[in-house]
């Protein structure tokens, strides 16, 4: 692939590390006047039909066969309604940069589960790595007072679940990847929304959430369609739209992106501070989640 026509995709690659990049911040907006339920209901009935019309667009509409209604049922609830769950409740205490830094360490987790449930190799560099993201998080969710954990305090209430959702994306992450042979992306996201945000619409429609939105303000909406038109719509069609033009080491390479754009977003719509302690640790994660996922390691055996 010539320079010329790697540009688009890697634009794309960026164009959706940027937005997710902003997603904790607009979630943290929207949580003021939203319930976590009906924020991820409504976020997921904007994204869908914007996948959905790029799935018809392409021609890729197909609906699953037999056991794979099951197997997206499933992916649905871990990556759609118990993920977005966890962190909507998560980020109603926890920090949106801490969120993101915590965030980061999902392939490490993949790296774990894929050793343990894989038995995929895990070479010395890797397990340095995964212990250096984990020091990472105690620093950044302490904010460099690590006495403060020998107390039993770790960070906001809402860090662990926000940690919990990382090894939550792990588990969908790898038991995705049977379902990615089989389906081009873009239709399996498709489904595996749909099917999820069906979930939460089991639990949306009795708790009043219809009377909940007749009160948003302006700005909560401003943030529900950043969430749902560009986060959950066309960010998932641009990001692997590049995995399939692109080496998966150089699309991914983007994700460290994410981060540092969460926490400068942050202080300037939040007025989160941004410490040393947290830009310490955040840089020791990505160094982890770096040594985890690069493979100039197996060459060099």
């Amino acid at each position: 692939m010539t320079p010329k026509t790697k540009l688009i995709p890697m634009l794309e690659a960026l164009f959706a590390v940027l937005v997710w990049g902003g997603s904790f911040i607009a979630t943290k907006i929207a949580l003021q006047e939203a319930s976590p339920v009906t924020l991820v209901w409504l976020r997921f009935a904007m994204g869908i039909p914007v996948i959905g019309a790029a799935v018809f667009l392409r021609r890729q509409f197909a609906l699953p066969r037999g056991r794979e209604w099951g197997y997206f049922a499933l992916l649905g609830f871990l990556g759609i309604a118990f993920h977005q769950w966890l962190q909507s409740n998560g980020l109603q205490t926890s920090r949106a940069s801490t969120t993101a830094w915590i965030v980061a360490t999902s392939p490490v987790f993949i790296a774990i589960l894929g050793w343990l449930a894989l038995k995929e190799s895990l070479r010395l560099a890797q397990s340095a790595g995964i212990l250096l993201a984990m020091a990472g998080v105690l620093l950044v969710v302490s904010n460099g007072d690590l006495s403060s954990l020998s107390l039993g305090r770790f960070g906001a209430p809402g860090d662990i679940l926000i940690l919990v959702s990382a090894f939550n994306w792990a588990v969908f992450s790898i038991l995705s990847r049977h379902g990615l042979k089989n389906h081009p992306a873009t239709r399996m996201m498709f489904w595996v929304m749909l099917l999820g945000w069906w979930m939460i619409t089991v639990i949306f429609l009795p708790s009043g959430g219809l009377v909940e939105i007749a009160n948003f303000s302006t700005r909560s909406w401003a943030s529900l369609i950043y969430l749902g038109i560009f986060t959950s719509g066309l960010t998932y069609i641009a990001w692997y739209d590049a995995l399939q033009s692109l080496p998966a080491a150089q699309t991914g390479a983007f994700l460290y992106l994410e981060p540092p754009v969460s926490v400068i977003v942050a202080a300037l719509l939040l007025g989160e501070p941004i410490t040393l302690a947290a830009l310490l640790g955040g840089a020791i994660i990505l160094f982890g989640v770096w040594l985890v996922t690069t493979d100039k390691w197996e060459k060099r055996k």
